[in-house]
């Protein structure tokens, strides 16, 4: 283990082993297993959770009498997960990754009970806010424990096994959370899933309080970590201590983003004064979280970061329309266009799979671009099937190769941040990463549905598709869906040159 690797993990490196044992090594191998098989697990259920619950939403809002503030439930996830985000990262390199990430998955799992046992919408979305906080701190943690606790050469397996713990829940995910909700009901899709968190838990933490646990400066020494309750100075410096600025920035984003989701849904003049005042709120957030010159597309790091916002933001918000295409213009069941985007979960992993092979590393770079240039392909191709010759089965073809190259794209970001972040820097760069990803749905998600509200799209609902058959659905408002897809392959086609700047020169 190499001194860098050393202050990864935070412990006092054993010796060194012969070239022929690192290479042999995996994220199976026994010093990393138990980690390993905990935080892919902890993955596994957010990424059934992600599934299942979209299934369940639209009951629980209409059981609750919501269905008004049916978005808000999906827009407080992720404006206070953007908040979760930057807090973690503070939290992660000042007293290292263990307590963002237990009590991420505690305010996750309370999350859900709230939501599951709520009375009324407003609790349900308190709830879902509640979810979206431990969200944004689990996700950030798990980057820092992989910087810390695995040496580069492990870091894309790792990653890729991220991805492939999204494979199972995206084609179960839904057929079970539509069976217990037919069954027994909407609530236990909520109350069910934070059972499952004690197995995970119990598996990892041991293992990130040995590797990954206190502040990298101690680890960086060689020394023991500090405790990983945070004790630090007591004048409030040092380590311990919290950048007031950027938690305060963190709630401007949040609220800004908020304020944006709300104007974009409501159509009217006077949602421009909400709308302004989140663009006032975010602007100066973004450029005080982001690292110098991300908007720019400044070679290294900050392409990196700007990067994966282009990519999550054009993909998330063209998918989120693909399903609604398929039952108001095609008349599939909501199962079969359920169904189209199951295959790629498989070939997403595949992609990442691929890019975390020793041999593709010389070649990251270029595979990225052949990502992006996959997922623009992808994005612009599914509204041809509003075309009646097109057959529906274009959109699960095009989808999976846009699925592929999203695999070859995330990972290798989280892997070049990684990458080019010295140990201090690792949870403040994986938030900026992340809220780089996050808040790039939220607007390319605001966008889209205003243009698709605007052009007459917001006049199809499902309920409407289901009464009417595909007659009623043929006269609906095809050109709502291509303002929003053929915009987003035009994001997704900018990210490619974004790729040829990920290098420093």
């Amino acid at each position: 283990m190499t001194a860098s690797e050393q202050r990864d993990t935070g412990v006092a490196a054993p010796p060194d082993p012969s070239p022929a044992a690192e290479r042999a090594e995996t994220v199976l191998s026994r010093p990393y297993r138990a980690l390993s098989i905990g935080i892919v697990s902890v993955v596994l259920l957010i990424a059934f959770e992600a599934t299942a619950v979209g299934t369940a939403m639209p009951v629980a809002a209409r059981e609750l009498d919501g269905v008004a503030l049916y978005a808000f439930a999906f827009s407080g996830y992720f404006t206070t997960s953007l908040f979760g985000m930057v807090l973690a990262g503070q939290w992660s390199d000042r007293r290292g990754p263990l307590g963002a990430l237990t009590c991420g998955i505690a305010a996750f799992a309370a999350g859900l009970l709230l939501s599951g046992t709520a009375t009324a919408m407003w609790l349900f979305i308190l709830g879902r806010a509640v979810q979206g906080l431990g969200g944004g701190l689990v996700i950030v943690a798990l980057y820092v424990v992989v910087g810390r606790a695995y040496p580069e050469r492990l870091r894309p397996a790792i990653m890729a096994a991220f991805a492939a713990g999204w494979i199972v829940p995206s084609i179960v995910g839904p057929l079970a959370s539509g069976a217990v909700t037919e069954h027994l009901g909407w609530r236990w899709v909520f109350v069910g899933i934070p059972v499952l968190v004690v197995f995970p838990l119990a598996l990892a933490l041991p293992q990130i309080r040995r590797r990954a646990a206190g502040p990298v400066e101690a680890a960086g020494r060689g020394g023991p970590a500090a405790p990983a309750d945070g004790a630090g100075s007591a004048d409030g410096t040092g380590p311990a201590s919290f950048d007031g600025r950027r938690i305060r920035l963190a709630l401007g984003i949040s609220l800004g983003a908020g304020l944006l989701q709300y104007a974009a849904q409501d159509l009217r003049w006077l949602s421009l004064l909400p709308g302004a005042a989140g663009a006032a709120l975010l602007v100066p957030a973004v450029l005080g979280l982001l690292p110098r010159g991300t908007c720019r597309a400044a070679r290294g790091l900050p392409s990196v970061v700007l990067l994966r916002g282009v990519a999550a933001g054009s993909f998330i918000a063209a998918e989120s329309f693909v399903p609604l295409m398929l039952v108001t213009q095609r008349g599939l069941s909501p199962t079969l266009a359920g169904f189209s985007l199951a295959a790629g979960g498989a070939t997403w992993a595949l992609g990442s799979w691929v890019q975390s092979r020793p041999r593709a590393e010389p070649y990251r770079e270029r595979l990225m671009t052949v990502g992006m240039l996959l997922v623009a392909a992808a994005i612009a191709a599914a509204p041809s099937v509003l075309i009646d010759a097109v057959p529906a089965w274009t959109v699960a073809v095009a989808w999976g190769f846009g699925c592929f190259g999203m695999g070859l794209v995330i990972s290798s970001t989280s892997v070049l941040l990684l990458r080019l972040s010295a140990p201090e820097e690792a949870g403040a760069n994986s938030a900026a990463l992340q809220i780089s990803d996050g808040l790039s749905n939220v607007l390319l998600l605001a966008a889209g549905g205003a243009a698709f509200a605007a052009l007459g799209g917001g006049t199809v609902t499902h309920a409407a598709a289901e009464a009417t058959g595909a007659a009623g659905a043929a006269g609906s408002h095809p050109a709502a869906f291509a303002a929003v897809f053929l915009p987003m392959a035009g994001v997704a086609l900018a990210g490619a040159w974004v790729t040829t700047r990920l290098r420093k020169k």
